[in-house]
């Protein structure tokens, strides 16, 4: 008797680029930026549904560690049936996280080859959050 049951880690993570990145996102895909708030704020892709979880996290020693609550910060505001985007700022970051995603059970979640850095490099629309100057 065989088996044809393939397990959570059998799943490959799927990388697109920043072109066929921005036009999912342009048919409705949403957009995960797994980058620090602080990242987050000094600039960002443009996109209509764009949700900011950061993958790492600063650390009371000064350095950075894996967010620990990342998979229920994301189920929290994700559908696990979504089509998810999940981008950085170069594609390291992302590319952990989708592999975390795909084996908690999301389907439909791809990296963004490239992260943030390359859509700036395409010249693409960004949002940026500067703080006011009063």
């Amino acid at each position: 008797m065989s088996q044809s049951i393939s397990s959570p880690k059998a799943e490959q993570v799927v990388s697109v680029d920043v072109s066929q990145a921005k036009a999912l996102l342009q048919s409705g895909h949403q957009y995960l930026d797994v980058r620090t708030q602080e990242e987050f704020k000094r600039g960002h892709c443009q996109a209509t549904k764009i949700v900011n979880i950061p993958y790492m996290v600063n650390t009371p020693q000064g350095g950075r560690g894996k967010n620990q609550d990342f998979l229920e910060q994301v189920s929290s505001l994700l559908n696990p049936a979504d089509d998810i985007l999940v981008g950085c700022q170069s594609g390291a970051r992302s590319l952990n996280a989708t592999t975390e995603l795909l084996a908690a059970g999301y389907k439909k979640v791809r990296n963004v080859g490239g992260g943030y850095m390359a859509w700036v490099d395409h010249s693409f629309p960004i949002n940026k959050e500067e703080p006011s100057a009063n």
